[in-house]
């Protein structure tokens, strides 16, 4: 799940401004919005995977793994701030941060990062099963090593290859029950992919100065704001298609495919509008809307799953 996503101006969110100085700081560093994201999309696919309404275990196991996941991402979260500190200190939309402003130090910060991270995954070897606790794993040198350390700042498609660990929520969801992963979840997981870029994009694109200064390589940078436009476009069409294949498969019924329709529909509509005529409104309107796409598309399938037509 891409780190651009609900991502918050300052850390003076409401939710957070009673908690202490320096246990408000830790919690920062998760980014709790995006891990709520990424919990969701794990959700749903735990749901999908158990037919009918779960029973008292299969619950219990869905708790346990929605901690684990949830500590994981919070671990990823928090070390890609400690990788990122001065990057952060450069982009306004970042600069706040406690690593960013010299708050927390390396070491507190690595230290929290590493004892969520083992936390995290001690729970899901223990109350859930094996393969969720090693995707999860790996999911997090996905984002936090990979994406973070090497795609990032060396090349503009960064987004686009480091998506694939941020699409794995409902893979890690549908694992935790089944102890498998089928074809449904990598569906799941497929839209996400998708979804990634032209939801990233359209961010990058009214923040294309932060990214500048931070001398990060992401795609209005070096390719320009018409060529990003297109290319958000070109993505929204693809997706718009990927997510027609959960009812192709059989996984899904009507309510799904006209909910994948109209709403589709709606994003690219944003997408055209942005490609035909640019302006920052627009770009944060097309971003704002992506995250709600993402949560109803989720949502659909999951009344889909319980009320069929």
């Amino acid at each position: 799940m891409s780190e651009s996503a609900t991502s918050t101006p300052s850390p003076a969110a409401p939710h957070s401004a009673g908690l202490p100085s320096k246990i408000r700081q830790f919690y920062v560093l998760t980014k709790p919005r995006v891990v709520q994201l990424i919990v969701f999309c794990a959700v749903i696919g735990m749901l999908l995977a158990v037919p009918g309404v779960p029973t008292k275990a299969e619950a219990l196991t869905a708790l346990a793994a929605c901690i684990g996941i949830w500590l994981v991402a919070g671990a990823a979260a928090a070390f890609n701030c400690l990788v990122e500190q001065g990057i952060d200190a450069r982009m306004k939309r970042t600069a706040w941060r406690p690593t960013a402003t010299g708050d927390l130090s390396t070491t507190n910060t690595l230290v929290f990062s590493l004892a969520l991270c083992g936390l995290g995954m001690a729970i899901l070897a223990v109350w859930v099963n094996a393969l969720t606790m090693w995707l999860t794993l790996a999911t997090f040198v996905g984002y936090a090593v990979i994406y973070t350390v090497v795609l990032k700042p060396l090349t503009p498609q960064n987004i686009v290859i480091g998506g694939a660990s941020g699409a794995m929520p409902p893979v890690l969801g549908w694992a935790a029950m089944r102890g498998e992963v089928g074809p449904e979840a990598m569906l799941l997981c497929l839209i996400i992919f998708l979804w990634t870029p032209p939801h990233f994009w359209a961010l990058a694109l009214y923040r294309v100065e932060d990214y500048a200064r931070a001398g990060l390589p992401m795609l209005p940078v070096t390719h320009g704001n018409e060529f990003t436009r297109l290319h958000v476009l070109l993505y929204t069409v693809i997706l718009f298609a990927g997510t027609l294949l959960p009812y192709i498969h059989g996984m899904s019924g009507l309510i799904y495919l006209w909910s994948a329709v109209i709403l589709g529909l709606i994003f690219l509509g944003y997408a055209f509008r942005l490609w035909r005529q640019y302006s920052d409104e627009l770009a944060r309107q097309t971003f704002r809307f992506s995250i709600i796409y993402l949560m109803l598309m989720f949502a659909a399938l999951l009344v889909d799953h319980y009320w069929p037509i």
